[in-house]
C-alpha cells in the first residue's frame, strides 16, 4: 500500500504541472488588462507602465512561467492584484470555510442518500421504494442554482425559518449544504439501491437467509458492505467536487469560500489570485482520488494494489 501511494503522488507531478501550464497559457491570452483592472481608467501611462514592470508584465511569456514556477517550487503562490495579500494567506483564510460547506453536504448526502437507497433496495417494489425512486429522479433532474434559490424562496423568504444567506452558525449552512448536497442524494440513492438489488440476490445471501441469520444483520453486516465500492466512488468523486466546484452555490448564498474567491478573482482578472487558486484545488482533487482508492482496499478486503 504505501509503494501505491507513493508512486500515485509521483504520477499527480506531472498532472499538476499540466494544470499550471494550462492554466498560465489561458488566462494570459484572455483578454483584458490586469493592470488595468488595478489602477482603474483614471491612472495615467507612466503607472501603468511601472507597475507592469514590477509584475514582469512586460517579459516574454516564458520568462514570466520562469518567474511564476519559480515561486511555485519556493512555496510562493504570488500576491494579488487587487488586494496585494498573499495568494498562500487567502487560501488558507477561505478553504476551511469551503470545506465546512463541503463537509456539511456530504454528510447530508451520506446519511440521506445511502440510507434512501439501502431501504429502498432492501424493499423493492414498496412505497418507500417508488418514493425514493421519486425523489431520485428530482434531485438528479434541478440545477443546483434553482434549488439553491428555491431553498432560498420557501425556507427563508416564506417561512422565515433560515437565514437566506451569509456566514455563521449552523442555521447559515443548512441551505448552501442542501443545495449543494442534493444531486449527490439523488445519485448515491440510485446508486445504492442498484447495488444493494445486486448484493441481496447474490449466493451468498439466499445462504446467510437459509441458516436463519435476522434480515438487518443481511442488509447491514453483508449487503451493504459488498455495496461499498461504488458507494465510494460517487462518495469520492463528489467530495472532490465540492470541494472545487461549489462556485455556483457559494456565489448563490454569499458563503465567503475559496469558489466565490476564484469569481472574485476572474471579475477583476487578478491572475495570481486564479492560478494560484487553480493549483491549489487541482492538487486537492489529486488528494481526494487518492484517498478514495485507499478506501476501497479498507472496505473490501479482495482489492488489493500491488
Amino acid at each position: 500500500m504505501g509503494a501505491f501511494i507513493l508512486r500515485r503522488l509521483l504520477f499527480s507531478i506531472p498532472t499538476l504541472f499540466g494544470v499550471l501550464v494550462v492554466a498560465f497559457l489561458l488566462l494570459y491570452v484572455a483578454p483584458g488588462d490586469p493592470v488595468q483592472a488595478m489602477v482603474g481608467e483614471r491612472a495615467d501611462e507612466a503607472t501603468i507602465a511601472r507597475l507592469r514592470a514590477e509584475l514582469h508584465l512586460d517579459d516574454p511569456l516564458p520568462v514570466q512561467f520562469g518567474h511564476y514556477l519559480a515561486g511555485i517550487v519556493k512555496g510562493d503562490l504570488g500576491k494579488s492584484y487587487i488586494t496585494n495579500r498573499p495568494i498562500r494567506n487567502d487560501i488558507i483564510e477561505r478553504f476551511p470555510k469551503t470545506l465546512q460547506l463541503a463537509g456539511a453536504a456530504m454528510f447530508l448526502a451520506t446519511v440521506l442518500g445511502v440510507t434512501l437507497g439501502v431501504v429502498s433496495g432492501s424493499r423493492p417494489g414498496s412505497v418507500i421504494d417508488r418514493f425514493g425512486l421519486g425523489i431520485a429522479y428530482l434531485g438528479i433532474s434541478f440545477p443546483v442554482y434553482w434549488v439553491g434559490l428555491l431553498l432560498i424562496l420557501l425556507f427563508a423568504m416564506t417561512l422565515h425559518w433560515l437565514p437566506p444567506s451569509g456566514f455563521g452558525g449552523i442555521r447559515y449552512l443548512i441551505l448552501p449544504a442542501l443545495a449543494l448536497g442534493m444531486r449527490s442524494i439523488a445519485f448515491l440513492a440510485r446508486m445504492t439501491r442498484s447495488a444493494m438489488l445486486e448484493a441481496l440476490g447474490a449466493d451468498y445471501i439466499r445462504t446467510a437467509r437459509a441458516k436463519g441469520v435476522r434480515e438487518t444483520v443481511i442488509v447491514s453486516r453483508h449487503a451493504l458492505r459488498n455495496a461499498l465500492i461504488p458507494i465510494i466512488t460517487v462518495l469520492g468523486l463528489d467530495f472532490g467536487a465540492y470541494l472545487t466546484g461549489s462556485i455556483l452555490t457559494e456565489t448563490i448564498f454569499s458563503w465567503p469560500g475559496l469558489g466565490r474567491y476564484v469569481v472574485n478573482a476572474i471579475a477583476r482578472r487578478d491572475l495570481p489570485a486564479i492560478q494560484g487558486s487553480v493549483l491549489f484545488l487541482s492538487a486537492v482533487f489529486v488528494l481526494v482520488n487518492l484517498i478514495t482508492d485507499v478506501a476501497y482496499a479498507k472496505a473490501d478486503p479482495r482489492v488489493t494494489y500491488g
